[in-house]
């Protein structure tokens, strides 16, 4: 269990570099004025917007949900389940901080990148969520 809990913290932290590394390129160009903003009311930067924001309602639902989806019995089906949760949870972070810079500091695309990060943060893989997770349902067990 331990060994599969150092792998996933390798992916879980991977995203945190990843959106920082995002966000040290988008603020540097953008500081340094590298590039022309995208214009966020002309159709094309409609477009992203409302993919960066599908891509938060589908993607982080889904992957907090993964687990009990899809209920792990072993270590390796655990991992796989538990890496996907992560990257899905998490993906729309560096998105929303892309497209926060690219519009020129567009609020809106700084919440959707908060979200993800939220999500991110609640997909923390731990010994003791690895153990509910994969502990078997009790039937008899009532629920409320």
């Amino acid at each position: 269990m331990e060994n599969v809990v150092r792998k996933l913290n390798w992916i879980y932290y991977g995203q945190m570099v990843i959106a920082l590394i995002v966000l040290s390129a988008m603020y540097y160009a953008f500081s340094k004025g590298l590039y022309e903003p995208w214009d966020r009311l002309s159709s094309k930067g409609q477009l992203i917007q409302y993919i960066i924001i599908f891509d938060a309602l589908i993607t982080i639902p889904l992957g907090l949900y993964l687990v009990k989806l899809f209920k792990p019995k072993t270590d390796k089906q655990y991992f796989k389940v538990a890496a996907s949760r992560i990257l899905l949870a998490s993906n729309t972070m560096p998105l929303g901080i892309l497209a926060y810079y690219g519009f020129g500091c567009y609020q809106s695309m700084l919440w959707v990148a908060a979200i993800a990060a939220i999500a991110w943060y609640f997909s923390k893989p731990t010994i003791g969520k690895m153990e509910q997770e994969m502990k078997p349902e009790d039937p008899n067990q009532e629920t409320y």
